[in-house]
């Protein structure tokens, strides 16, 4: 009965904000936070906003954000990810866009794109997207460009979402939007797939994005998420810091043209402790077990590439890392009966990384599990 009167409420509000609500929900999900009795709302919410699932029918805002698809990722990242965009931030941006950046604009333009969908003309659709994205990205620059149009924008869409990132996903949305079609050809000239990055394959992308950057190099952070994409193993994209280093020293490393990689393969292990931490909290232990085998080869491969790490700002970022994911096993493993901690063992697992020993064998090895975490981020 409660959750059909919350229903009825909902029905009184417009499409956009039911579905930003529901982006809301399932992004707070994805960061573990508790919502009991809200899987039924969820569940009638995604019903009728997305009645066929991942493949529904276009829409003004697909049409909109479609340079960006290659840049966005799911889940809900709790820190700046460098050259992506978390798509729970899309809906409420493109609501702001609606409710306050351009309204007049965005109604003429949600008109015109309903005509061209209903009668089937995806080319005439994917012009008028193209013009209201030049609109859109033109308006952002003029009211991000001051402290006041800044703080105004960050205010408006804290109405929208409690997201920490969303700002800075406008921010990388006006950039990429910028680039997009400088993106469009870097990635037309990227293999489709790049099954192992040996140093040829380096070479020719590191070509790839010396062109570009004469181009446009506040968008390099986008073109490196765009490689990233196509790697079969993305922690290898730090090769592109590395491999022209004058040495393996993290001062060279980081007078590299492409350093801020290292930085992206950090946010690859972040992105990787959130779902570590979700898995936990849904009592998905096979899967933490292969997210923590995942955050071991990553860290193993960033410190064996990059020599004394310890002491950069990289060597920093990565012990908060190890911090948090330490805090997070203590917190939820505790949880576990004393037959499903032995689970968690990582097999195979070598090196000096923070995983690297842990092996838990039930509630009791818990502690001491997280003392020698603990020790190894004193020595990291």
């Amino acid at each position: 009965m409660r959750v059909d009167r919350i229903w009825e409420f909902l029905q009184r509000l417009s499409p956009l904000t039911r579905s930003c609500l529901l982006t809301e929900l399932e992004r707070l999900e994805a960061c573990g936070v508790d919502m009991p009795g809200t899987a039924d709302l969820q569940a009638r919410l995604r019903a009728e906003l997305r009645p066929d699932g991942p493949n529904e029918a276009p829409t003004p805002s697909k049409y909109f954000f479609a340079p960006l698809a290659a840049l966005v990722v799911a889940g809900a990242p709790e820190h700046a990810n460098t050259g992506r965009i978390a798509r729970s931030s899309l809906v409420p941006i493109w609501e702001w866009i609606n409710r306050d950046l351009l309204p007049i604009m965005a109604r003429d333009y949600e008109d015109q794109m309903k005509g061209f969908i209903a009668s089937n003309r995806p080319r005439d659709a994917q012009q008028a997207a193209s013009i209201f994205q030049t609109k859109v990205a033109k308006s952002l620059e003029g009211n991000l460009a001051s402290a006041d149009g800044a703080e105004r924008a960050r205010t408006k869409l804290a109405a929208y979402t409690a997201s920490p990132s969303v700002y800075s996903d406008l921010v990388k949305i006006m950039g990429a939007l910028r680039a997009r079609e400088a993106l469009a050809g870097f990635g037309k000239a990227l293999p489709e797939k790049i099954p192992k990055f040996n140093d040829a394959q380096v070479d020719k992308i590191t070509s790839l994005l010396d062109a570009f950057r004469k181009k446009d190099p506040g968008a390099v952070p986008f073109a490196l998420a765009l490689v990233a994409g196509r790697l079969k193993t993305p922690r290898e994209l730090l090769r592109l810091a590395t491999k022209p280093a004058r040495s393996r020293r993290a001062t060279d490393v980081a007078a590299t043209p492409y350093a801020i990689s290292v930085s992206m393969v950090l946010d690859q292990i972040d992105d990787k402790r959130i779902t570590l931490r979700v898995a936990l909290k849904k009592n998905r232990v096979v899967d933490a077990r292969d997210i923590l085998a995942d955050i071991d080869k990553t860290e193993a491969a960033v410190q064996a590439a990059i020599r004394e790490l310890a002491a950069s700002e990289w060597g920093a970022r990565l012990r908060d890392i190890r911090s948090a994911i330490v805090a997070d096993v203590e917190t939820e493993v505790s949880r576990f009966p004393d037959e499903v901690g032995h689970i968690l063992q990582l097999r195979g697992a070598r090196g000096n990384g923070l995983l690297s020993g842990l092996a838990w064998k039930g509630r009791d090895a818990i502690s001491d599990s997280a003392a020698f975490c603990k020790r190894l981020i004193g020595q990291g």
